[in-house]
């Protein structure tokens, strides 16, 4: 075995170790996302390789995460569908929000890429996630009687442009 191939241990204190700055949250939590995701498909009858991994196996991932969430989603049955704020708890499932899902997807398809996948190939950018994320998001928002609205580009009033649009109506006026 020659010396440049010689692993270290995690309790090494090399000079590499030491240089390298702490993960931010995001890149801490990216990767922890991604170790899931990984051994989601290990545990997968028969184990799916990354390699052979499409977006069907991350909509089931996605599905099996369902489990965990801590999200109040009422089915359409329930007395308090639509409503925003029950009165009084309820039999209807915990969800993973929709807002949780949409970051985990972005956080997994920038992992994906920087672990050698192409962009065309990304399972997580396939449109069925996009349009699976717009399904839980509509149906979340419906549920909880909270529509997810646009947020509107506020119009910047220049004040030059404003001073411009007086002149124009009333040209009369000394500039």
């Amino acid at each position: 075995m020659n010396s440049s191939a010689t692993i270290l241990s995690k309790d090494s204190n090399s000079a590499s170790d030491q240089a390298s700055p702490p993960l931010s949250r995001y890149e801490s939590q990216k990767r922890r996302d991604w170790n899931t995701f990984g051994q989601y498909l290990k545990n997968q009858r028969p184990p799916v390789s990354l390699s052979h991994c499409n977006c069907n196996h991350v909509l089931e991932f996605l599905r099996y995460l369902d489990q965990f969430g801590k999200t109040k989603v009422h089915l359409h049955g329930c007395v308090f569908f639509g409503q925003p704020d029950p009165p009084a708890p309820c039999t209807c499932p915990l969800r993973q929000a929709w807002g949780s899902l949409d970051a985990l997807i972005g956080r997994l398809r920038a992992a994906y890429e920087e672990h050698g996948g192409s962009p065309e190939t990304n399972p997580f950018g396939n449109g069925a996630i996009r349009v699976y994320l717009r399904e839980v998001k509509d149906s979340q928002a419906k549920a909880r009687g909270i529509p997810y609205k646009k947020k509107k580009k506020k119009r910047i009033n220049h004040p030059l442009k404003a001073h411009d649009e007086l002149l124009i109506k009333n040209p009369k006026q000394p500039a």
